[in-house]
């Protein structure tokens, strides 16, 4: 049976698109914003990394770093990303968001400055004092993920949910492409104005003594988006779902949304304190009654999540190692190391242009019409297609007149994870449980995200290594080779698809009614189909 709804909230769900919207919009998204850059940014100077600090000989292959350490510089900020969720997910809850909101966007901040003056007397001292940096950067940019998603699922109205969420998503897009233009600029000034001897051999005689700028530059102007919004982010509100609905203090929460709604909304308290007493909802996370309401949304929410990330972030930290693999890229020895920035970040910038940015976009639009399970769905069926497309006639793609060709398939894939499964994916777990857990069950599943991105980001940069002694980088043991990279990464799409039938459906509906907290007792059960929007969720 449904309780009276508070006003407070019942003025949220029906209020209509004001500034406010946007403002939260914005000042979450620019958090997301310096997510992608700093995440993302590292792939456009891996290699860089390896020409300057692994050029001396003993080095596995001079110029490259070595397989230990390559691993180490992509993966670390991504064990941090998922220590950060799990920790900032459950303190949302404990604390309020907003208490900890501006935390992690400091903690970011410091970070991204704090990597690009890594110091050491050597090669080993750099890289672990930007490993030990990158890790605290990733730590702050995972408490930016279920923080940022409930702060704007709780503010957002009913309607228009899905896409005020998924725009708070979609500045990644933009964090990503910028990451991109930055390392495209700051690699042409140095190009032309401290030119090196271009087509060597050996890779110390491309290398000028500024090289070395490049990437700390690239690194350290991640902090400048997110500093520019910390002083907003603080002045925000606590949203009224968790003041009303988890502190208990209905008043309060009515004077915050009156600010920001612009209306009068009367004091409830009294019922407040009526549905303390005879709350039926105050079961824990590790309950059963948590398994039998929500045990299976959260394995739905976690398995999509995990299996996404495993090809996402494969895809995307290691994207110059496939576009070598193809030929669009030349090899080191035909480009000077600063020119070898650019054109790894060129090639970032055209597929963020043609396939991530506009896919982020387009899920913006339609969530709210298409609904979050087709568009998960959908996203995961073609990245599939388009996957097997590229691994199994790979050999195809590898000639100079079928580039042009994978490379459109690449981004339709791109495309095709953003109009899908990695927007909705960030959605759905800030909509379906209840407000003293959303913010650690969007943490949960967030994690289980990162874990299945450090798996592609460690698996993919061993598997791919071609198993011909002659054609492997040293120090790499023999993998699977890159066409059969791709057709696992090709299964996890397929696999996504059969584990998206746990999420359930959530247009057009209110959190609360979403998460059960709105009823009191009822023997309904929702239909295991999630495209079954016209029943109610399981309370």
């Amino acid at each position: 049976m449904a309780r009276d709804q508070l006003g407070v909230l019942s003025a949220l769900d029906a209020a209509k698109t004001q500034w406010y919207h946007f403002t939260a919009i914005i000042i979450a998204g620019m958090g997301f914003f310096t997510d992608a850059y700093d995440l993302f940014s590292i792939a456009n100077v891996t290699k860089l990394l390896g020409r300057i600090y692994y050029t001396h000989q003993g080095a596995p292959k001079p110029g490259t770093l070595p397989p230990n350490v390559s691993l180490a510089v992509n993966g670390v900020a991504l064990c941090g990303t998922l220590i950060g969720q799990l920790f900032f997910g459950w303190l949302g809850d404990k604390l309020g968001r907003k208490k900890v909101y501006g935390l992690t966007l400091a903690i970011m901040v410091f970070s991204s400055i704090a990597s690009g003056l890594s110091f050491g007397h050597t090669s080993k001292g750099v890289v672990t004092t930007l490993c030990f940096f990158r890790f605290w950067l990733g730590f702050g940019i995972g408490g930016d993920y279920p923080l940022s998603a409930t702060i704007m699922s709780e503010y957002a109205n009913k309607k228009t949910r899905g896409a005020f969420i998924a725009a708070v998503f979609a500045m990644q897009g933009f964090g990503i492409l910028f990451g991109g233009i930055v390392a495209l600029v700051t690699s042409t000034i140095f190009d032309h104005v401290y030119s090196a001897p271009t087509y060597a051999v050996n890779p110390e005689a491309s290398l000028v003594p500024q090289a070395d700028y490049v990437w700390r530059l690239i690194l350290m102007l991640g902090a400048l988006p997110a500093a520019m919004t910390y002083y907003w982010r603080m002045k925000m509100p606590e949203t009224a779902r968790y003041t009303a609905l988890v502190a208990k203090n209905v008043k309060q929460a009515a004077e915050d949304m009156a600010k920001v709604l612009q209306v009068e909304i009367g004091e409830e308290q009294e019922k407040v304190d009526k549905l303390t007493v005879r709350d039926s909802n105050n079961f824990g996370l590790f309950s059963k009654e948590f398994v039998k309401r929500h045990g299976l949304h959260l394995v739905g929410t976690c398995t999509t999540w995990f299996l996404l990330d495993i090809a996402y972030y494969s895809s995307n930290l290691f994207q110059k190692d496939i576009y070598t693999s193809i030929g669009w890229l030349p090899p080191p020895s035909e480009m000077n190391a600063i020119h070898e920035v650019f054109r790894v970040s060129r090639a970032q910038v055209l597929i963020a242009l043609c396939g991530t940015v506009p896919g982020y976009w387009f899920t913006v639009a339609f969530i709210d019409y298409l609904g979050r399970f087709f568009i998960q769905l959908m996203g995961f069926f073609f990245m599939t297609v388009f996957m097997f497309a590229l691994a199994i006639p790979y050999d195809h793609w590898t000639k100079k007149e079928n580039r042009t060709g994978f490379l459109i398939i690449y981004a339709l894939t791109f495309f095709f994870s953003n109009f899908g499964p990695n927007a909705t994916t960030f959605v759905v777990p800030a909509e379906i449980f209840p407000a003293r857990l959303r913010s650690t069950c969007h943490g949960i599943s967030a994690a289980s995200g990162k874990a299945g991105a450090i798996i592609g980001a460690f698996g993919f940069l061993y598997a791919s290594e071609s198993k011909n002694p002659a054609t492997r980088d040293a120090g790499y043991p023999a993998g699977i080779g890159m066409k059969n990279t791709l057709l696992v990464l090709a299964v996890c799409n397929c696999l996504g698809m059969f584990f998206t039938f746990l999420v359930p459906e959530s247009k057009g509906k209110s959190l609360e009614e979403l998460s059960g907290e709105n009823e009191e007792k009822s023997t309904d059960k929702i239909s295991e189909h999630p495209t079954a929007s016209n029943k109610t969720l399981p309370v």
